[in-house]
């Protein structure tokens, strides 16, 4: 192999590594976003059960 083959290949391996650990860091980002959109839910939830047995 030449020199710019072996660094055209790094630089290709490096690229698709990248891609794919950008990829799943998208799907846990949006995972958290879930996350916190139910919790907000339900700590909104709670705080009309309050409100409501307060009455």
């Amino acid at each position: 192999m030449t020199a710019t083959l072996q660094r055209s290949t790094a630089v290709l391996a490096v690229l698709v590594a990248m891609a794919l650990g950008l990829s799943s860091c998208g799907n846990t980002i949006r995972g958290i976003g879930n996350d916190l959109g139910n919790a907000v839910d339900a700590t909104q939830d709670a705080g009309r059960s309050v409100a409501n047995s307060v009455r």
